[in-house]
């Protein structure tokens, strides 16, 4: 059976989809309250601005923005350095035990961080990093399995020669991999930013555990305060989320085309 067709319509079916709903949470974000009850499908028959205007300046939303991008450069800069570090010196170099810690790597992948919930939570609340972001960056940073494991299957086939020639004019491996390695793989760099970024920014359990307090919330956290058991404030919840949404569609068109060089450099041989 040919599936090539199939697995086509599959696949333009959910895009479909995806685009339909983000386009009618944008709409959605202009319209009033009543209009969301009369109204949801449709086009907004009277946009208005103030569901961003409650959101940004009645209720200091920017703050819980600014929260949120500070947690994802923290996490972000301490997970692509480690994790891309570690898998160079993996994938250049033979030791041992080398095995073993590839399957650390891979089991990793398959816990949920649920499991690990309690002891997490002793550790930092003994430093004093509870209502911390840099303590709740360190955890999500302390996740290498999946970027270490783009990572390292991209440097096993970088060219032995280029490594070679660097090393010969004199380059110790902390300047081939700085001024060689980083730029010749920034497609994959991008990609995983770029799912780490998603995988963070819309993240809610870890800052739900670990920031109670309400002044180092994040943006998942701000949106979540506008639902209740008996009243969900739909017209400031799809504003807040369309302006969560507008950090990632930036990234995403900015390295597009990195993105997809990124997600099939590692899927071949030369």
């Amino acid at each position: 059976m040919n599936w090539k067709i199939p697995v086509s319509l599959f696949f333009v079916l959910y895009s479909m989809i995806t685009i339909f709903l983000v386009g009618e949470t944008i709409l959605s974000s202009f319209k009033t309250k009543m209009e969301l009850v009369e109204n949801l499908l449709g086009f907004p028959k009277a946009p208005t601005m103030k569901n961003y205007y409650t959101v940004f300046v009645e209720e200091g939303f920017a703050k819980y923005i600014g929260n949120s991008i500070l947690l994802v450069l923290i996490s972000l800069i301490l997970l692509m350095l480690v994790s891309s570090m570690l898998a160079f010196g993996m994938a250049q170099y033979s030791f041992r035990g080398k095995k073993l810690l590839q399957g650390y790597f891979l089991i990793g992948l398959m816990m949920p961080v649920q499991l690990s919930i309690l002891p997490l939570y002793l550790i930092l609340s003994r430093i004093g990093m509870i209502n911390n972001l840099p303590g709740l960056a360190l955890l999500y940073a302390a996740n290498l399995s999946f970027p270490f494991l783009v990572f390292y299957q991209f440097f096993l086939q970088l060219p032995k020669p280029l490594l070679e020639s660097a090393r010969i004019d004199g380059a110790g491996d902390f300047r081939t991999f700085l001024e060689i390695v980083i730029p010749i793989s920034r497609p994959v760099f991008a990609t995983v930013g770029l799912l780490q970024f998603v995988t963070i920014w819309n993240d809610f359990f870890l800052p739900m555990v670990f920031l109670p307090k309400k002044t180092v919330q994040t943006l998942t956290l701000a949106i979540y305060s506008y639902t209740g058991n008996f009243l969900k404030n739909w017209d400031k919840i799809f504003a807040a989320v369309t302006i969560a949404l507008v950090p990632i569609l930036i990234f995403y068109f900015v390295f597009s085309e990195q993105i997809v060089t990124g997600l099939t450099a590692g899927s071949t041989k030369e």
